[in-house]
């Protein structure tokens, strides 16, 4: 008995030796490696069965490329020495059984099956090229698919890769099953096969007992079939014979324009760059849907058909490859342009002035500066300011006021002088640092030689007004740069009249001597600058003045705006002997008389105020802060343009008192009693002075009291154009580099963005939104540059840069939307409900891709395959897209294959035969009577193809 016994184990041991006895333990009922290998995919079918198509997403199925339902999960396996992938394909959403435009993989449409398993080994081709092992594999799918009662097909790629060819079996939970079969022609297709009766033969081959019997007996085989066309591609040899056969036509329902334009030619863009069409062509898709075909004859029918008998018309654009991978934008366009200005932006630290960047070459500097930064030649600098400066072109005031709308960027409007020249500098050379400084330092020269000749800078307003806030075409405010070219204008233009009227002025110097050298001082340093609640009021509103504006910053010098009332012209036979001594009156004030001569007020022509910029005004405000703004000063600052006011008043009006003046000038500071009545026989009107110009030391009254009466013709100009004009010429000649890259960079976005707003897209609303995002975008990101424009700062802000280069990347994708816009538009003028939803489904695809940083997000990449209805009134439009073939085309003709539209053959063709077939009453009928009810495709058959290659793909219902 002890010897029988086996010694004793301690427990650990004896674990170790159950699991090495477990593991060699053989278990009969998996006697091979095939019977494991299905044991494995059973377990692998049970478990996603279980899971099912929620779950399947928790745990890593992967969305496919151009569905948005479908999805597919995958697992690998071993077999022998060979690793295996096995995927599930699934949709999260179940719909119709089969649609045209609802596929989500090839398999799908070719067997018009919803979810399958694809079984396929990891080699380099992911083909079964032996049949032995394909029919092993299938075999062991299936036989794993009916232990876990699973009704889903398999299939298995055999053969080579490029012949797409599939095996499959699906077991359908009857006594039946469904065998699956695909291949392909590459080459060499039957003649037969090429039309619709040879393939209809085909198909009723796979089930009639002899082809006798196709003429002597009728089958009923259900019938579908997809057309697509193809427009030739948008390339200058077809617009060129597109216009042509429109001509010929003496129709262009397209839009497209004609006498061999590029397509673009009339969009604003042009006159800088010429854009890539971004829509390439169009896919045009006719859709018969399904019927009964009794017979080959009724297959040469259906052949012989137009396209336009088609149930349904979808259309489809096809995009320039630039828009679709994930590029910042067309190449030639603003947006790389403006990469480049802000990269010499950038730069424009590394220099105090532009010589240093004209001269780098010659003396020691960064090598940057040397390496790829040539100027350009004095040709090219020549003609840009020969187009910069031409005479003929002239900004007139209605078209500077016409643009302008709320946006709050710092630059020129864009048809002025600077706004063309940041325009110009965008194409010179390369646009860096050092051929925009030698273009400047001419530029500047070209100025002076105007200035010194007297002759008016081109491309600038001469109203002799500079709007502080509303000037630009958005209604943007001003930049530094412009106030002084349009300040400049002004003086050209006051020189001029200065020499022309010296003489007559000098005449009355005898007058002016009698004024203090303070009151008449020529383009002193003042102001007309006001505060709302302090002492000077406004001539003209009624109200005090706030802080300047446009009309504040100069008096008129016509008659029909000089007072607040209406104005005549002709004086009245009432007048008294005074009249004759009366000067400079511009007219009488209706209902306004003398309060001690009861004669008519007259408003005087006045003096302009002298002109300020932005900077001028800075200046005044520091030193206002300076005197704690104080009064006083504020009178001082006001009162050389006060007192000629009331010098002018007192020549008009030779019998006026202050308070004459006052009722004129500030009505806000005479105080009507509100007793008393107004009527023709109540003279003089009861009222009187407001407290502040009632006060004894009040300095209105002073002046008022030391003024002579001189007409504006009398006395000498407050506005001295030669000093004026000096001044801005020297501000021009030493701008520091990056004061004026910081303008340029707000200016040329600004006028590349008005650029492209001037662009008509139809009615597009997502772009129109677009466009306004674009500017709000924009503001933000200027907004740090105009410090800059006075600034003597060392260095750029590196978070500024990072942010003017993305603004780059996002105007480079406005820029795309624009382009697609307009090409839509012009392609489909005739059918604006297409163009619009076109558009609307490209702006849905482009816009997740945009973003706003420099890099962009890869993971989500689609391809664009919308497609849209086409209308029955619309189909004439879209016919019309499609030009007979010409002679330069005809090695395009191919004429094979029926269904013929304007001359173009089908692109691709594909066709759906079935067979439907009871199942009941025969031997497929399953004992349950609920299927044994059901009609199912005994026989289907997809093929798909042109005269060139052919793919046909069969599905049988057998019973095994």
């Amino acid at each position: 008995m002890e010897s029988s016994s086996s010694p004793k184990v301690e427990p650990d041991a004896d674990d170790d030796v159950s699991e090495e006895v477990f593991e060699h333990f053989d278990d009969f009922t998996i006697a091979s490696s095939w019977e494991r290998f299905i044991s494995k995919i059973e377990a692998i079918c049970r478990l996603w069965m279980a899971d099912g198509p929620n779950n399947l997403l928790e745990k890593g199925a992967i969305p496919l490329e151009n569905s948005k339902n479908s999805y597919k999960i995958k697992s690998e396996l071993q077999y022998d020495v060979k690793s295996y992938c096995m995927e599930y394909y699934f949709e999260t959403k179940t719909g119709k059984s089969f649609d045209w435009n609802s596929t989500f993989h090839d398999l799908q449409l070719c067997f018009g099956v919803k979810e399958f398993l694809l079984i396929a080994p990891q080699s380099a081709s992911g083909v079964v090229l032996d049949a032995p092992e394909a029919s092993k594999l299938l075999s062991a799918v299936a036989i794993a698919l009916s232990n876990s009662s699973s009704l889903w097909p398999a299939f298995v790629p055999v053969h080579d890769p490029s012949r797409k060819a599939y095996i499959g079996i699906q077991n359908t939970g009857t006594a039946f099953t469904r065998r699956f079969e695909a291949d392909r022609i590459g080459s060499q297709v039957p003649l037969s096969l090429m039309h619709l009766e040879g393939l209809y033969q085909l198909f009723v081959s796979k089930f009639a007992y002899c082809t006798d019997d196709l003429d002597k007996h009728l089958i009923k085989v259900e019938f579908a079939m997809k057309l697509t066309y193809r427009t030739l591609p948008y390339d200058d040899d077809n617009i060129k014979d597109i216009d042509v056969q429109n001509t010929k036509s003496g129709k262009n329902l397209t839009g497209e324009s004609s006498n061999e334009r590029l397509w673009d030619d009339d969009c604003s863009w042009s006159e800088w760059y010429s854009s890539e069409d971004p829509v390439k062509g169009f896919e045009l898709i006719a859709i018969w849907s399904e019927k009964t075909v009794e017979s080959s004859m009724k297959m040469e029918e259906v052949e012989n058909a137009s396209p336009h008998e088609a149930e349904k018309w979808f259309i489809s654009p096809s995009f320039a490859p630039y828009l679709l991978e994930y590029s910042h934008g067309n190449q030639f366009g603003f947006a790389s342009a403006l990469h480049l200005l802000v990269d010499a932006f950038e730069m424009s630290f590394e220099a105090q002035f532009l010589e240093d960047f004209v001269s780098a070459a010659e003396s020691p500097g960064p090598d940057n500066l040397k390496s790829s930064m040539v100027i350009p030649p004095p040709t090219v600098r020549d003609r840009v300011l020969k187009e910069l400066f031409d005479e003929g072109v002239q900004l007139i005031d209605s078209a500077y006021d016409e643009h302008k709308t709320p946006q709050a960027i710092k630059g020129a409007p864009l048809e002025t002088l600077f706004a063309q020249f940041c325009l110009h500098s965008l194409w010179v050379g390369n646009c860096h640092i050092r051929a925009i400084a030698a273009l400047w330092i001419e530029f500047v020269q070209e100025v002076r030689w105007c200035w010194e000749e007297s002759q008016l800078l081109p491309r600038m307003p001469v109203n002799g007004s500079i709007d502080l806030s509303t000037c630009l075409i958005n209604q943007k405010l001003h930049m530094n740069i412009a106030f002084c070219f349009l300040q400049l204008a002004v003086c050209i233009k006051k020189k001029r009249e200065w020499n022309e009227d010296h003489r007559e002025c000098m005449g009355s110097e005898d007058q002016i001597d009698d004024m203090t050298e303070e009151e008449s001082a020529v383009g002193d340093d003042t102001s007309s600058m006001q505060t709302q609640n302090e002492d000077f009021s406004g001539k003209f509103t009624g109200e005090p003045r706030s802080f300047p504006t446009s009309r504040d910053l100069h008096y008129s010098d016509t008659a029909s705006t000089v007072g607040q009332y209406p104005v005549k012209d002709n004086l009245l036979n009432g007048e008294k002997s005074s009249d004759q001594t009366r000067r400079g009156s511009a007219g009488v004030i209706d209902s306004m008389m003398l309060l001690k001569s009861y004669q008519r007020m007259h408003a005087p022509y006045t003096q302009e105020a002298p002109l300020m910029t932005e900077d001028m005004y800075e200046e005044r405000l520091q030193a206002l802060e300076a005197s704690n703004g104080s009064f006083n000063y504020f009178a001082q600052l006001e009162r050389v343009i006060l007192t000629s006011d009331m010098a002018a008043f007192k020549a008009a009006n030779p019998d006026a008192i202050f308070e004459d003046f006052i009722r004129w000038h500030s009505p806000a500071d005479w105080l009507e009693d509100p007793m008393f009545e107004k009527s023709k026989d109540n003279w003089p009107p009861r009222g009187h002075l407001s407290k502040r110009m009632s006060e004894s030391d009040n300095l209105w009254r002073e002046l008022w009291d030391r003024a002579h009466a001189l007409a504006a013709s009398e006395k000498k100009p407050l506005f001295d154009p030669n000093r004026e004009g000096e001044k801005v010429i020297h501000y021009l000649e030493t701008l520091r580099p990056h004061q004026l890259l910081a303008q340029m960079v707000c200016t040329a976005f600004l006028a590349a963005a008005d650029t492209l707003n001037k662009t008509s897209y139809g009615e597009l609303k997502q772009m129109e939104t677009k466009m306004q995002q674009l500017y709000l975008t924009m503001a933000p990101a200027l907004k740090p540059l105009e410090g800059l424009f006075i600034s003597n700062r060392l260095s750029a802000d590196s978070e500024t840069i990072e942010d003017l280069k993305r603004l780059c990347v996002v105007f480079g994708h406005v820029e795309n939307l624009l382009s697609v816009a307009t090409s839509l538009h012009r392609k489909l003028v005739q059918a604006p409900r297409l163009a619009v939803e076109i558009f609307r489904d490209f702006y849905s695809f482009y816009i997740p891709r945009m973003g706003t940083g420099l890099e962009e997000d890869y993971s989500n990449k689609k391809e664009f395959d919308k497609k849209q209805i086409v209308w029955n009134n619309e189909r004439e439009v879209v016919s019309s897209m499609f030009v007979p073939p010409t002679a330069n085309q005809s090695w395009r003709k191919v004429f094979s294959m029926g269904n013929l539209l304007n001359g173009h053959e089908p692109m691709v063709r594909e066709i759906i035969f079935s067979l439907h077939d009871g199942v009941s009453n025969n031997h497929y009928a399953a004992p349950n009577a609920s299927v044994s009810e059901q009609e199912i495709d005994t026989y289907r058959m997809y093929i798909c193809g042109t005269s060139n290659d052919l793919r046909v793909s069969l599905s049988v219902v057998s019973c095994d």
